[in-house]
C-alpha cells in the first residue's frame, strides 16, 4: 500500500488489516490511533481522546514529550547500537546517572519489563548459589497470587491466571506461590532455607490495581532481611512517579534489594528496562553469564537519562499524588450516586481502578469502556469487571476536571 492510500484509510480498514494478518493475541478497544501529545491521542479520523491507560504506564511523561523526543533524535543521528562487544560513550554516564538517581550501587540494563523481571530472578538465584550457599539447582523463588510481570515462560510459570498459563507448560521449577498481602504466608514460605528471593509488585496493576495494607511492604522488608532472602520490587508499572512517589516503595519507606524498572524509563519511545542492586548482589554476575544485544545501547541510554530528568524537573510524582486525590474523590462521589454500577474505587496516585458490578462476564465493563471512548476517553477493562484508569502524569487541573466530567456523564447515563 502506498502512503497516500494509508493517509486516507479509515479505522475500519486498519482494524481489518490487523484482523487479517496479525496474531490475535490482543483484544483492543476499536479505535485506531495515529498521533499523541501530552494526555491526548487522536485517531485516524481526527477524533481526540484522553488517554487514561498511558500504554500501561509507559508514557508517564505524556505522549511524545518534546525533550525525550529531542534526545531520541539527536542520539539516533549519531549512534544507536554497538552491542556490549564494545564500550560506548553513553552507557557509563547512564549507569552513573540512574544508580545515583535511585541510590543503588549498580545497574544491569535490559530492554523490556519482562526481560528485567527474568534478570532479577536469575540474579537472585545466582546470589543464592554464590553468596547464600544454597545447594546447586535447589534455589526457590516466591511469588504472589495475582502477579503479572509478562508472558515469557518464566513469567507465566508464576502466574495464577489461566489465560496466561493454560496450554503453555511445562513450567519453570522452583517457584512458590503464596497469597498477596499476607505476611503470615510469606513467613511460612521463608522457613525453607533454599529460598533465594521474593518478587512482588508493590501494587498489583494487571490484577486490577490491588493495593495492599500499609504494613505489608514494611513487613515484607523485615521478613526478607530476617531470613536472608532478597526482596525484589517489580516497579515496572508502579514506579517512576505513577503512584505519587518516584517509587511506590517510597510510600512505605522500603528499599528492596533488587529494583526492577521499565515502561516509562524511556517515556514510551522505545523499550528500555533496568535492574538495580548492590555490589554484593550484582557482582556475582561475571562476563558471559547474562546479557542482551540491545541492553545498554546508546540510544536507550540517552533517552532514559532524559526521561528520568523530565520526571524530576516537572515534579510529575507530586502532580500524580495531587491529581490522584482529586480523581478518587470525584469517583467516590460518583460511586455514591451509582452504587448499583460501581462497587469500589481504589488506587494510589494516578494508578486507579473502578470495580464494576458486572454479572455479564465482563461485558458490562467492556461496554462502559466503549461508551467512554465514544465520549472521548480511552480506558480498558482488566480481569473482566475492573477498569484501570491511569492518565499520563502531566495531566493538568483543567484536563482532570474535563476527564472526570466525561466519566461522570457516561456512568450516570449508562
Amino acid at each position: 500500500m502506498n502512503t497516500s492510500a494509508i493517509s486516507v484509510a479509515t479505522s475500519a480498514h486498519f482494524i481489518a488489516l490487523e484482523e487479517r494478518y496479525n496474531a490475535r493475541n490482543y483484544h483492543p478497544i476499536p479505535v485506531v490511533l495515529e498521533r499523541g501529545q501530552g494526555v491526548y491521542v487522536w485517531d485516524v479520523e481526527g477524533k481526540q481522546y484522553f488517554d487514561f491507560l498511558s500504554a500501561y504506564s509507559a508514557v508517564n511523561q505524556g505522549h511524545c514529550h518534546p525533550r525525550i523526543v529531542r534526545a531520541l533524535i539527536e542520539q539516533a543521528q549519531k549512534l544507536t547500537l554497538t552491542s556490549r562487544a564494545f564500550y560506548n560513550n553513553l552507557l557509563g554516564p547512564y549507569a552513573e546517572f540512574i544508580t545515583r538517581f535511585f541510590g543503588y550501587d549498580r545497574v544491569l540494563p535490559m530492554n523490556t519489563g519482562v526481560e528485567a523481571g527474568e534478570t532479577a530472578v536469575k540474579l537472585a538465584r545466582h546470589w543464592a548459589y554464590r553468596v547464600k550457599g544454597v545447594p546447586e539447582n535447589q534455589a526457590k523463588m516466591i511469588f504472589v497470587q495475582g502477579n503479572f510481570w509478562g508472558r515469557t515462560l518464566a513469567a507465566i510459570s508464576s502466574s495464577t491466571d489461566p489465560l496466561s498459563y493454560r496450554d503453555f507448560g511445562p513450567f519453570m521449577p522452583g517457584y512458590i506461590i503464596i497469597p498477596y498481602d499476607d505476611l503470615a504466608a510469606l513467613e511460612e514460605a521463608l522457613q525453607d532455607p533454599t529460598v533465594a528471593g521474593f518478587m512482588l509488585e508493590p501494587i498489583q496493576g494487571e490484577a486490577g490495581v490491588v493495593v495492599p495494607n500499609d504494613n505489608y511492604l514494611p513487613g515484607v522488608r523485615a521478613l526478607c532481611t530476617r531470613y536472608n532472602v532478597l526482596m525484589i520490587a517489580d516497579e515496572v508499572q508502579t514506579g517512576l512517579g505513577r503512584t505519587g512517589r518516584m517509587l511506590c516503595c517510597d510510600h512505605f519507606g522500603v528499599r528492596p534489594d533488587i529494583l526492577v524498572l521499565g515502561k516509562a524509563l524511556s517515556g514510551g519511545v522505545l523499550p528500555v528496562s533496568a535492574v538495580l542492586s548492590s555490589n554484593e548482589i550484582m557482582l556475582t554476575i561475571k562476563p558471559g553469564e547474562h546479557g542482551s544485544t540491545f541492553g545498554g545501547n546508546p540510544l536507550a541510554c540517552a533517552v532514559a537519562m532524559e526521561a528520568l530528568q523530565v520526571l524530576r524537573d516537572e515534579r510529575l510524582a507530586e502532580n500524580a499524588e495531587r491529581q490522584g486525590r482529586v480523581f478518587r474523590q470525584r469517583m467516590s462521589v460518583l460511586r455514591e450516586r451509582r452504587p448499583d454500577l460501581i462497587l469500589t474505587v481504589r488506587g494510589k496516585g494516578l494508578l486507579n481502578a473502578l470495580v464494576i458490578n458486572d454479572t455479564s462476564d465482563g461485558q458490562m465493563a467492556w461496554n462502559l469502556c466503549l461508551k467512554l471512548a465514544e465520549n472521548g476517553l480511552l480506558a480498558k477493562p482488566t480481569h473482566g469487571n475492573i477498569i484501570r484508569l491511569a492518565p499520563p502524569l502531566v495531566i493538568t487541573d483543567d484536563e482532570m476536571d474535563a476527564a472526570c466530567s466525561i466519566i461522570e456523564s457516561v456512568v450516570l447515563t449508562f
